[in-house]
């Protein structure tokens, strides 16, 4: 029997790239459809679960991806509300790469540091910094979720985008503090950075720091992180050029700067991919899989620690 993976993007054209990833896991076929909204779930869903019997419904599973994290959310919430009784199949979230990209990251952290009590900064609350910063404090992390300052955006700087982010990032952190993982002893608290002069004060409480700033801004020059002993561990998610963090190489898997040590965006990727393909391969081990930020970073902690 066909292994089937039902695409719903919320962008115009279904993401080729999760197509082909989803075949190279073992998906036999894939039905992708864009610009998909909450109200076209249902159907979708349902027609797809009636074509087979109860035993062979783990063949059938569904993929939400688009670049729109909270279409994301609200065509997960879609699916599963399609579902009844022992009619269900499993479904995976990651919209943008968000949920893989942030749980293979603080999963190879984990494996390095005790991570419990920590101080972690946590810079750009976009979808990636945001789940970073859930999944740190779900670890028992002191968590500041810090905006990018204006000024260092310069003509990137966008007001309703800004507005939009840190209130995704207000929102996580009151889920979290409402969560079971928050017996962690974990939380996280939403900052506003006006400029460089508060920018300073966290670098300066920060044991651990993140930069999911946008692609190719300089969030950090090389001067900002050496001098700072506190400053153990740095992971930079950034790919292009100029990158977040200047002096981190996009190959150091925890390459040591003097006692500092550092994660670049190549050494997250590669095995970003390895978890990508291990959740979809799971999907259809049953037909009751939820693989959210929780699930999925479930995922990449069992599969780093092999």
């Amino acid at each position: 029997m066909k292994k089937i993976l039902i695409q719903l993007d919320s962008d115009k054209c279904a993401s080729a790239f999760d197509r082909i990833v989803a075949e190279d896991a073992g998906a036999d076929v894939v039905l992708s459809y864009g610009r998909v909204e909450p109200p076209d779930v249902r159907a979708l869903i349902q027609g797809a679960v009636f074509t087979r019997g109860i035993p062979d419904l783990q063949n059938i599973a569904v993929w939400i991806g688009g670049s729109d994290i909270d279409k994301g959310a609200q065509l997960l919430a879609e699916v599963r509300r399609a579902f009844f009784g022992p009619f269900q199949i499993s479904v995976m979230l990651d919209s943008n790469g968000c949920n893989t990209t942030a749980s293979t990251a603080i999963a190879k952290l984990a494996r390095q540091a005790d991570l419990q009590g920590k101080s972690a900064l946590v810079l750009g609350p976009g979808p990636v910094g945001v789940r970073a910063a859930v999944l740190l404090a779900g670890e028992g992390c002191r968590v500041r979720l810090a905006s990018i300052p204006a000024g260092l955006l310069a003509d990137r700087f966008d007001k309703d985008l800004a507005a939009r982010t840190l209130a995704s990032g207000r929102a996580a952190a009151g889920a979290f503090s409402k969560s079971a993982s928050s017996a962690t002893g974990g939380a996280i608290q939403v900052v506003d950075v006006a400029g460089d002069v508060e920018m300073e004060g966290l670098l300066d409480e920060a044991e651990i720091l993140v930069c999911a700033g946008p692609a190719g801004l300089r969030v950090l020059p090389s001067d900002s992180w050496p001098a700072r002993p506190g400053l153990k561990w740095l992971i930079d998610f950034n790919l292009v050029e100029p990158l977040g963090i200047e002096g981190i190489r996009p190959g150091d898997d925890f390459a040591c700067h003097e006692g500092q040590y550092a994660l670049g965006a190549l050494a997250i990727g590669n095995p970003k991919m390895k978890v990508h393909k291990a959740c979809i391969a799971g999907l259809f081990e049953r037909n009751d899989l939820v693989l959210d930020t929780e699930g999925v970073y479930a995922v990449a902690k069992e599969l780093l620690r092999s």
